[in-house]
């Protein structure tokens, strides 16, 4: 790590998502989500390979060149398997008659910063479920 971040400078980088935000498009998922207990099921798996994943990244910058060289793959499979939960809630959501409006505000992971932008929520829902298990 060069220099110590800030929320600010992640807010500088192109296409960030601001806090408010992700919270925006997270309250839209949840709320289609509701009670149903087969979605909730879908929607844990994903708060799981969020948590993965925002792990990995949160030590990314205080690795060096080899380390991250060693851990890419990983750090590439569990940011892949986000974005396939993501998909997945959104196609059994859309199944279901829900907009999932949210998984279109998120992007497709194929356009230039798109995919870094599903991460960064990924690391949004870490953080929300991290602090309600309090």
């Amino acid at each position: 790590m060069t220099t110590a971040t800030t929320y600010e400078t992640y807010l500088s980088e192109p296409q960030a998502l601001a806090f408010d935000q992700m919270a925006v498009i997270h309250r839209q998922m949840t709320d289609e989500i509701g009670t149903d207990p087969e979605v909730l099921e879908y929607y844990a798996d994903l708060l799981k390979a969020a948590a993965r994943y925002a792990g990995i990244r949160a030590i990314w910058p205080m690795m060096d060149t080899k380390e991250k060289l060693e851990k890419d793959p990983g750090r590439t499979s569990a940011h892949d398997s986000v974005i396939t939960h993501i998909n997945l809630m959104s196609r059994l959501l859309r199944s279901m008659g829900k907009p999932a409006a949210w998984r279109d505000a998120l992007g497709d992971e194929k356009e230039p910063y798109r995919r870094k932008m599903i991460g960064d929520f990924a690391c949004y829902l870490a953080f929300v479920s991290g602090i309600n298990a309090r």
